[in-house]
């Protein structure tokens, strides 16, 4: 690990809006209480990476939390960083594995779900550790509030159309997609916000596939 990962992963342990392994367990159920110390609704952006999504949705949306999960520390660092800079006391990181996810939130615990830009694990042999296959689905319900959404950006066409199959499975509901975002009526403010990858995808001309779905 060269030494700038390695300074980097040695701030984030002082940085007080980055949670790390077992010391989110204690703070399961209980997010907005004991860790933000408000009432107000927890979103989660899976694989944040940089945490451009999880930042910027906090400038956007004072009355919500946000936490960004990712197990890479060194990206962690750069939305953790640029949230306390801005003083944004409404936004969290947290390093964990994601498949460990219903360790660190309780049921009916989570008003909504971003995932930009996952791997798309395209083997056969690696659908169970696509962020939208059924495991993970399932995971999802468990914490969500009753008609929260999830939300997904993807640069992967085969991600997005093994999705879409997905959710128009009993039990949910696909309430938007688009397999062309900035070409359609959908890109608001928010789903404008960039992430780094988004933009070196953006610059090679890649279409931006878009989904929103909830649980019924």
């Amino acid at each position: 690990m060269g030494k700038d990962k390695l300074r980097r992963f040695a701030e984030i342990t002082a940085f007080n809006n980055v949670v790390e392994l077992e010391d989110g367990k204690i703070l399961k159920g209980q997010w907005s209480e004991q860790h933000f110390k408000n009432n107000n609704p927890v979103i989660l952006e899976l694989g944040c990476g940089k945490g451009e999504y999880t930042v910027n949705l906090g400038r956007l949306f004072p009355q919500f939390n946000f936490i960004g999960i990712d197990y890479k520390g060194n990206r962690i660092w750069r939305g953790a960083k640029t949230a306390l800079e801005e003083g944004f006391d409404n936004v969290a990181f947290l390093r964990i594995q994601i498949e460990n996810l219903l360790d660190y939130f309780g049921e009916n615990e989570i008003s909504g779900i971003w995932i930009t830009f996952p791997d798309p694990q395209p083997q056969i042999s690696r659908e169970k550790k696509r962020l939208t296959s059924p495991r993970f689905l399932e995971m999802y319900k468990y914490i969500l509030k009753a008609q929260a959404p999830v939300h997904l950006k993807t640069d992967s066409d085969s991600l997005y159309l093994y999705t879409i199959q997905k959710v128009q499975e009993p039990g949910h509901t696909l309430q938007i997609n688009t397999s062309d975002l900035y070409n359609s009526e959908f890109a608001d403010e928010v789903l404008s916000i960039k992430t780094y990858y988004e933009k070196k995808y953006l610059a090679t001309n890649k279409n931006i596939n878009y989904l929103k779905f909830n649980f019924i």
